[in-house]
């Protein structure tokens, strides 16, 4: 049952690049994240997944040593027990939560200006994530890419020069979107975003402020 109105989605190259686990960590953080709210895009993960099983299954059986099996069973039992799945903390989605280890009182937010906060989270090279804190009527600063970014709505909304995004939608930048981020009145605006290159500031302070913040 979907519990909001969820109208950005997610394409499926980036289904099926999840599914096949090419995706940085922090890319897919942010479509674990999404679909853990989506049915649309649950559903069609699925059926990626299935079909790439299916692919699996339909590859030549490999020849296997006397006591294999065996000693795969012996590894298992050997094993810790599984963590009990990470549950939704608020406004954060069961995958997100995990990441924080909480909910919104779990964040250690770091100040950028204008009332606007982020929190780098922890991931593995090659894209970067963070949570974005902007204030109901703020705006980020005008900004391009020199990659792509992936930002996905927790609370609140913003409108650019796209489209008006809402909790639960995903909106994908690549290089040729240059936009004015600008939270709507009311809830505060937060969002996790994912990045595989620094932004293109418009402005001179943004800038030179840019190492700093590491945005």
């Amino acid at each position: 049952m979907k519990t909001v109105a969820i109208r950005h989605h997610l394409s499926d190259p980036l289904l099926i690049a999840y599914a096949a686990g090419s995706l940085p960590e922090a890319f897919g953080l942010v479509v674990a994240a999404h679909v853990s709210l989506c049915d649309d895009c649950r559903a069609r993960l699925g059926g990626f997944e299935a079909l790439g099983g299916a692919m699996v299954e339909r590859e030549a059986v490999a020849e296997m040593g006397e006591g294999s099996l065996e000693a795969v069973f012996v590894r298992l039992e050997s094993l810790p027990p599984a963590p009990p799945p990470p549950c939704r903390a608020g406004i954060f989605p069961a995958p997100l939560a995990d990441y924080v280890g909480g909910g919104l009182e779990a964040v250690k937010w770091r100040t950028l200006g204008m009332g606007v906060r982020q929190a780098i989270l922890p991931t593995a090279k090659g894209a970067s994530a963070r949570l974005l804190y902007i204030p109901a009527g703020q705006a980020v600063p005008d900004h391009g890419h020199r990659g792509t970014e992936m930002t996905l709505v927790l609370q609140g909304a913003f409108r650019d020069e796209m489209d008006r995004f809402g909790p639960g939608d995903v909106e994908i930048a690549t290089e040729e979107l240059e936009h004015t981020p600008v939270a709507e009145p009311g809830a505060d605006c937060i969002c996790l975003a994912a990045t595989d290159a620094p932004l293109r500031f418009t402005a001179l302070l943004p800038r030179l402020l840019q190492p700093l913040f590491r945005i």
